[in-house]
């Protein structure tokens, strides 16, 4: 049965093109135009008028993001800037370090168990310069019960000295990520995942806990409030986890599930040397599970860490002293770890943050595929901020994508313009025009939990490259209006191998679709995040905000 789905306005995002209504029959797109004609090519069709004062697009496609972002409210939050739950609650921000140990203390005061550990998240200690945030603060909440803390970047981890008694973590723990004071004994910070895994039983408590079926389902909640009919879990569900894809299974089948998901694989994590082509022949297997509302297949590489945790491998160090970061795939190896990849045609997405890291990239991707990979393989670099303008030619000559974390302006960027990488540096991050400038394919992105779930709060970053405190770094670099909905729907599509299925209204595609309650183009690019979010639509089914 043909429905006639009008608004106030449509915007395809592809060809430019717009209208007020769409024709949609048995969950795709016929055609796009005005009401009256479309009701004329499609007689007896239903006239659906349930957002005509409203605006659609196509429903955006997040490219970048973790399923971890549902599972994580399960933990007491403690970041700087106020955040909204899946359930709709905004939590307030914690302004200062005495703030985040007096939400620490009261939530420890509720609980029963005086070994249960205590798992929170969202701490931004970049925000509280001159103190670094260390075991001992959170022993003034408890010295006998376990506490973890996982930093918003999620690359490191604060424990008290209760976590380090119970692990063994000493004086004489040499491993990399593990800072020490003056006097050689553990501060309580574990940077990146071979570290963070020393806090053993809270490490493995506060993890496994984020892939809670639950979690997945708060999951699909988020992705619909932010308008996201197509998102990526990249890189944390273990694809040779029969239970976790046997959750994602069921969970995407029900119809009220608001999203489709595709799964990345993220072998290696913690320091473990996987058998890439073991883990290859079993993504190719999972690839045959795939449903309309479930992808498998993708593979991601995490090779550096993070900017804000001084973790990210740049060329040149930290202005504050810090030293180059930390790599979490050893360089030597990497090469070997595309081969298999690229060899099965896989979808193949690698963390970079820094430029060392992406000199790393480039040179061993082009050593795996001898300088001339398969056509159209869609290799993509994530985050990619620090990349420069000589690193963004090879990209395009080798065939890349761009996918950058433009959010960082917001949330970090006066912290990279004084203290991490410096005003030369940061006017520089996230370069899109220069990305688009050199037609490599562009993405932008979220990341979260790192920052919230919203497309539209991306595009806004990108479109104005402001940071918190009012200061625009990189006016050259700004995005109009259509490219950066372009970014966070078609171009994410296309980086998904999904273009020919979503990230546009064209005819024969998915009726995915997000419903604002204003035109972007009325609002330009100073208004894009105060765009509401009023419904989406997937596959024709109809699921509203709230």
């Amino acid at each position: 049965m043909t429905t006639i789905l009008t608004a106030q306005a449509v915007h395809t995002i592809d060809a430019g093109t717009s209208g007020d209504a769409i024709a949609i029959d048995d969950g795709q797109i016929l055609a796009v135009g005005s009401a009256a004609d479309l009701a004329e090519a499609h007689p007896g069709a239903t006239v659906d008028d349930r957002y005509g004062d409203q605006v659609i697009l196509p429903g955006f496609v997040e490219a970048h993001a973790h399923s971890m972002a549902g599972g994580i409210w399960q933990h007491l939050y403690v970041g700087y800037f106020d955040s909204r739950g899946p359930d709709g609650k905004v939590w307030s921000g914690c302004r200062t370090l005495d703030a985040v140990i007096e939400r620490l203390a009261e939530a420890e005061a509720t609980l029963d168990d005086p070994y249960e550990p205590l798992l929170a998240w969202g701490l931004d200690p970049i925000y509280f310069p001159g103190e670094r945030f260390v075991a001992a603060h959170l022993d003034e909440v408890s010295t006998t019960r376990p506490i973890l803390v996982a930093h918003a970047s999620m690359h490191l981890l604060t424990v008290n000295t209760a976590v380090m008694e119970k692990e063994g973590i000493d004086a004489d723990t040499l491993a990399d990520g593990v800072p020490k004071d003056g006097a050689g004994d553990p501060i309580g910070e574990l940077q990146e995942p071979a570290a963070m895994r020393l806090a053993g039983d809270s490490f493995v408590r506060f993890f496994v806990s984020l892939m809670a079926e639950e979690g997945l389902r708060n999951y699909g909640r988020l992705a619909g409030n932010a308008g996201v009919t197509t998102i990526v879990d990249l890189g944390g569900t273990p694809i040779d986890n029969d239970r976790l894809v046997a959750s994602w299974k069921s969970l995407t089948a029900e119809s009220s599930f608001p999203a489709r998901v595709v799964i990345f694989h993220n072998p290696g994590m913690g320091g473990v040397t996987p058998d890439l082509n073991e883990i290859a022949e079993i993504a190719v297997a999972r690839q045959g599970e795939s449903t309309d509302k479930l992808r498998f297949g993708p593979i991601k590489f995490v090779l550096d860490g993070s900017i804000q945790g001084y973790t990210a491998r740049v060329t040149e160090p930290y202005v504050t002293g810090k030293d180059n970061g930390l790599w979490l795939i050893p360089p030597a190896q990497l090469a070997d770890w595309i081969r298999p990849v690229v060899a099965n045609e896989m979808l193949l997405h690698v963390h970079c943050n820094g430029d060392q890291a992406v000199d790393v990239m480039l040179d061993a991707f082009t050593e795996a595929t001898g300088g001339s990979p398969y056509a159209d393989h869609r290799t993509t670099i994530q985050h990619c901020q620090l990349t420069r303008p000589d690193q963004y030619q090879r990209m395009a000559e080798l065939g890349m994508c761009a996918n950058l974390f433009s959010n960082h302006f917001w949330y970090w960027g006066d912290q990279h313009h004084d203290l991490t990488v410096g005003p030369d540096r940061a006017v520089g991050m996230n370069a899109a025009a220069s990305v688009l400038g050199l037609d490599i394919p562009l993405s932008i992105h979220s990341d979260a939990p790192v920052t919230p779930l919203g497309p539209l709060h991306v595009a806004w970053c990108a479109a104005n490259r402001q940071t918190a405190n009012g200061r625009v770094l990189g006016e050259d670099e700004r995005l109009s209006v259509d490219q950066a909905l372009h970014a966070i729907t078609l171009g994410a599509a296309h980086q998904l191998r999904m273009e020919h299925e979503v990230g546009s209204i064209t005819p024969g595609k998915r009726a995915d679709l997000v419903v604002l309650d204003a035109d972007p183009h009325d609002v330009g690019a100073s208004g894009l995040r105060g765009l509401g979010v009023v419904a989406t639509v997937l596959g024709g089914e109809h699921h509203p905000v709230g």
